[in-house]
């Protein structure tokens, strides 16, 4: 069976599995819709460290959350399902298939991150009114860009790790915290020793290409970079439990 195949049955499994549609939805809904609103309350502030970028994209700390579950019930889904078996039959070289569904899932989440990414900048600047910026702002087309980027390795990450993993709810409850919400608890002082550490986690390094004028230790493309690496790692030890291990 060739890749192109492959992929096309992967995108039906995800059209018929409403839980996929509804996460995919759910990172594009929270990206958007929480950042328009977060510009929304900031409209009439006075705030002098406001930035008006990463304000088009706050929502993503929420999007990322759908994301990581996108990418979990992607892989994992069929496990849960008890399905993985009948695929397998029908795709024998685990390898293809995993790379289908790999693909799947960042292309997938990496179309609806850049849909967000403009929705949330051109809406979320026009609330701000006078407080915005316009689309030849310095660092715009990388930030819409990077928003898509994001998300698709962060479900890329989650993807391998459920193929680790082989649970939706192990992959989501080990994820969903070390992902999306140690950063903030380890990194409130970035000149600590810890601090400087949790500059790398996946979704602060990220989330660096968002900022007009990253600050820290890494830069947009770097901490881009960096989050990755993560999802590489991940990736690999994916496609190592899903040729080695029996199913």
């Amino acid at each position: 069976m060739s890749f192109t195949a492959v992929l096309r049955s992967e995108w039906t499994k995800f059209r018929s599995v409403r839980a996929l549609v509804l996460a995919l939805v759910s990172a594009f809904v929270a990206t958007a819709g929480v950042s328009v609103l977060v510009c929304a309350l900031q409209r009439d502030g006075d705030d002098p460290g406001f930035e008006p970028l990463f304000a088009s994209f706050f929502g993503i700390s929420f999007g990322q959350i759908a994301a990581v579950c996108f990418g979990a019930l992607m892989v994992a889904g069929e496990y849960g399902r008890g399905s993985i078996g009948v695929s397998l039959t029908a795709v024998p070289r685990r390898g293809l298939l995993y790379g289908a569904k790999l693909a799947v899932t960042a292309g997938l989440v990496l179309a609806a991150g850049l849909f967000a990414g403009v929705c949330a900048f051109f809406v979320g600047q026009g609330v701000l009114g006078d407080r915005g910026v316009g689309p030849g702002a310095p660092g715009v087309p990388r930030a819409v860009l990077g928003c898509g980027l994001h998300l698709a390795l962060l479900a890329a990450l989650s993807a391998g790790a459920a193929a680790v993993l082989r649970s939706p709810v192990g992959t989501i409850g080990l994820l969903v915290p070390v992902v999306c919400f140690l950063s903030p608890v380890l990194g409130g002082d970035s000149g600590s020793a810890v601090g400087r550490v949790a500059q790398f986690l996946p979704d602060r390094a990220g989330q660096q290409i968002l900022h007009a004028a990253p600050e820290g230790l890494l830069g947009a493309w770097t901490g881009l970079g960096v989050t990755a690496l993560w999802a590489a790692a991940a990736a690999g030890a994916g496609w190592w439990a899903m040729c080695r291990r029996d199913a």
